[in-house]
Parts: C-alpha cells; sequence; structure tokens
C-alpha cells in the first residue's frame, strides 16, 4: 500500500507544480460560470435558476483538460513500462492514479464552488445539496477519464480524442448530479438522485481500474 501511497503523492505533487491540476482547473471553472452569466445577460432570476447546472457543466468540462496527463507523465519518462511489466497489481495502480487526479483537479472545484455560487446568485439552500452531489459525482469523473487516458496513452496529444470518448460517458454523471443540486434537499427527487448518482460512480469505480489495467497492457504489447 505503500507504494500506491507514493503514487497519489508523486501525482498530486506533480498537478501542482506544474500548474495544470487546480490552477488551470479553477480558472477554467471560473471562466465557464462567467461566460454563461455574460450569455444569460441581466436576468437575475434566469441565472439562479440555471446556476446549478452551469456549475456542474463547468466542473465537468474543468476535468476534462487534464486527462490526458493521467497517465502522460508516465509514458513520458518511461516509469509505465515499469509500472506495467513488474506491478502485479495494476488495476489497483490504475484506481489511485484516479484518486490523485480527482485530488488535484476535482477538489479544489468544489472548494471553489461557494465563491462561483455567489457570483452566480446561487440560492443559500442550494450549496449544501451542490457540494455533496460534486462531492459524490466528480470522482466517477476521474475514474471514467482513467479509462479514456488508458486507451489513448500511446498517442500524442489526444486532448480531443479523450474528449470524445468520456463525453458521452459523463452524460449520466451530469443528468444525476445537477439533477440533486437543483432539486433541494427538501424535494423528493434530491434522494433518488443521489443514489442514481452514487451507484453510477460506484459501478465507474469497480469498472475503471479493470479496463484501464487491460488498456494499458494492451497498448504497451
Amino acid at each position: 500500500m505503500s507504494a500506491l501511497g507514493a503514487i497519489i503523492a508523486r501525482d498530486i505533487r506533480l498537478a501542482f507544480r506544474a500548474g495544470g491540476g487546480a490552477a488551470q482547473g479553477v480558472t477554467f471553472f471560473a471562466l465557464t460560470g462567467v461566460l454563461f452569466a455574460l450569455a444569460v445577460g441581466p436576468d437575475i432570476a434566469l441565472i439562479s435558476k440555471i446556476a446549478a447546472p452551469v456549475l456542474w457543466t463547468g466542473a465537468l468540462l474543468a476535468t476534462q483538460i487534464s486527462l490526458d496527463q493521467i497517465w502522460r507523465a508516465d509514458r513520458e519518462d518511461g516509469s509505465l513500462d515499469v509500472l506495467v511489466e513488474t506491478s502485479d497489481m495494476l488495476a489497483l495502480t490504475a484506481l489511485a492514479k484516479a484518486f490523485a487526479h480527482w485530488v488535484a483537479t476535482a477538489l479544489p472545484l468544489i472548494i471553489a464552488t461557494p465563491i462561483l455560487g455567489l457570483m452566480l446568485n446561487l440560492p443559500v439552500e442550494a450549496y449544501a445539496p451542490l457540494a455533496i452531489s460534486l462531492a459524490i459525482g466528480t470522482p466517477g469523473l476521474s475514474l471514467i477519464g482513467c479509462i479514456a487516458g488508458a486507451l489513448v496513452v500511446s498517442l500524442p496529444r489526444a486532448h480531443l480524442l479523450i474528449a470524445i470518448i468520456v463525453s458521452p460517458l459523463y452524460v449520466p454523471i451530469l443528468i444525476f448530479g445537477s439533477g440533486a443540486a437543483m432539486s433541494g434537499a427538501g424535494a423528493p427527487q434530491y434522494g433518488a438522485n443521489l443514489m442514481l448518482l452514487g451507484a453510477t460512480v460506484l459501478f465507474a469505480a469497480i469498472l475503471s481500474p479493470l479496463a484501464s489495467a487491460a488498456a494499458l497492457r494492451s497498448n504497451l504489447d
């Protein structure tokens, strides 16, 4: 387990040092919110109504921009070949990489959400449901992105291809996550959306390590 901890710590350190994790993701997240607000115009009531799905969409898009880096650094320095050849638990390694990506990319977005919610006039009672839905749903984004990154790790500059792969797979998470955030904690749909969101992420947590390991072995054969 110490080896997995070292992988997680290394990936988080590299992400924050390079600015490609937290800084770039939060900046993109903020710009997405600002652009949506400008596009809607001065209708404060409408902005407040769509704030939760806008923030969910922004978090999803901000997560996508760094998916290519989940395996890219290991591929470039040669350590990926060592991991694939020597690791008896490559699936656990993939799970650790997905967790590190979530900590470096999605967690800062969740922390920044209250500030952007204030900017978009998000109702006070909607902050907690939004934060909870993001905390439950965003790990699924990193898990699915880990599979896509493994599939295209041998291809140069595959950002667009990764986006094409993950976008359809992200739809259920976006629907259930934004649905929970919009319905509010007291609504009947809130619990149902959260349970469906959790089930989707749990399925991704089971599938992602196995699929990522298989994709890496296939690419490096």
